[in-house]
């Protein structure tokens, strides 16, 4: 990316994400809610939005202020609002959390901190989504990444609306029986919305910029891009006419099943797409945040096909919570840590070395990490996802704590390695720069952008 530029905010959207994951995994190993409670129970609500809020909204919220910059080959607009947002997400994300702590009478129960908290992140995410519209608007002609990430943007606010109209039965402030109807019906879509529309639809577009970049593939629109953006596009239209008749009082599962087969055909096409653009690579060395992001495809298309087998069989109700967890943390969170593993390193090869290039002797990229020690944190992180979600298919509380407990060893070991990333402890003496630099910017900005 020559010439580009940082946002000064990335690296703490990606460190308060990662305390999220931690935390959310450490509940989940300590019996707080699911699998341990139904997913319908207030605890497991908590534990659902720390992981989908907290963890993957951050880390997509954070990504997008780097990474829209250059898709769309321009400066970040309003970038002064990548800290309101970040606190409001924070803020907003607490008083849900106390929200649902107090339906579990966990916490004393206040009617207005479940609205108060939704209409706060609904907030931050209108400002994400000014800040990335704003840029991409006058980016035209509009790439194919450009595209995706403004489809995934109306989701997002689509969510964030949704879940604030969850919130005003659910605490307790209204008996409307549309909300009512809606909140008992829309659940399913409304996880939808956040974990494919939003997430999933996003992270299709970047990572066909990311992915040929650190590839050096050719960067093209194939005809098989243009029918995910298609199909992509009617699935959530399906889905907001499942939402609107839920809201009517009329439900129907059928737009949700018709968007879910949709998906199913999108994750197709967009593994051979992956696969064309892995193929047409000049860098013959595969580095391994491009491993664990094509482990991760491979864990999206295994969704579908678990899914569509359980439907086959006749029990897809008992498959919905071992595939969504399969989606949450094989899918969205394997691509996740894999492009941050990349991404952490790259951004402080910029921060640190970029002003000194041509002026100074700087080390590679590469020499910022250390990958075989890391592959074996991924190869560990996948195998133990998996052994989880068999575990929660087959009904094993016992075995699903231990896997989880070596996921969240495998991402404290990851987390561990971004932080040496960052202090640039794996250097090699002659080109690392003085400690007392990098200990001021491990995690909070430097508004200079120069080293000294």
């Amino acid at each position: 990316m020559p010439g580009a530029t940082l946002s000064p905010w990335t690296m703490s959207y990606f460190a308060t994400a990662l305390v999220c994951l931690v935390a959310g995994l450490a509940l989940m190993i300590s019996g707080f809610g699911y699998p341990s409670a139904p997913i319908d129970d207030p605890a497991s609500l908590a534990v659902v939005h720390l992981i989908a809020i907290g963890w993957l909204a951050l880390l997509f919220a954070g990504s997008l202020l780097q990474f829209v910059p250059v898709i769309a080959s321009r400066q970040l607009q309003s970038p002064h609002l990548a800290l309101p947002a970040l606190l409001l997400t924070m803020t907003g994300l607490l008083l849900l959390l106390g929200g649902f702590l107090g339906l579990a009478d966990i916490l004393p129960l206040w009617t207005w901190t479940l609205p108060a908290g939704a209409l706060l992140l609904t907030l931050a995410f209108e400002g994400l989504c000014w800040m990335v519209a704003g840029t991409l608007a006058f980016a035209r002609p509009y790439s194919l990444p450009a595209r995706f990430v403004a489809l995934g943007c109306v989701s997002l606010i689509v969510t964030a609306l949704v879940g604030l109209f969850f919130t005003l039965p659910l605490s307790g402030l209204t008996d409307d029986p549309h909300l009512v109807g809606l909140m008992l019906s829309a659940g399913p879509a409304h996880a939808y919305l956040g974990l494919f529309g939003w997430m999933t639809v996003t992270a299709i577009g970047v990572s066909y910029r990311l992915l040929t970049m650190f590839l050096l593939s050719p960067e093209r629109t194939r005809g098989t891009s243009r029918a995910i953006g298609w199909v992509l596009a009617a699935a959530l239209v399906a889905v907001g006419c499942g939402i609107f008749l839920d809201g009517a009082g009329l439900p129907a599962d059928w737009p949700l099943y018709l968007a879910i087969a949709l998906s199913g055909l999108a994750a197709v096409l967009y593994a051979f797409d992956i696969h064309a653009i892995f193929r047409e690579r000049k860098r013959k060395s595969t580095e391994l945040n491009v491993m664990a992001s094509l482990v991760a495809v491979g864990l999206l298309i295994l969704c579908f096909a678990l899914f569509a087998v359980s439907i086959v069989i006749g029990n897809p109700a008992e498959m919905v919570m071992p595939v969504a967890y399969l989606f949450t943390f094989g899918w969205l969170t394997g691509l996740g840590l894999g492009q941050l593993y990349k991404i952490v390193a790259f951004m402080t090869w910029l921060e640190f070395y970029g002003p000194i290039l041509g002026r100074a002797v700087v080390p590679r990229v590469q020499d910022l990490v250390n990958e075989r020690r890391a592959s074996a944190w991924f190869s560990l992180y996948f195998a133990a996802t998996a052994a989880a979600t068999t575990a929660l298919i087959l009904d094993m509380p016992g075995m699903f704590r231990g896997a989880a407990l070596a996921q969240l060893a495998a991402v404290c070991a990851l987390a561990f390695e971004f932080i040496q990333a960052r202090r640039l402890a794996m250097v090699p003496a002659a080109t690392r720069l003085p400690s007392g630099i990098t200990a001021r910017r491990l995690i909070l900005p430097s508004f200079n952008g120069r080293s000294r």
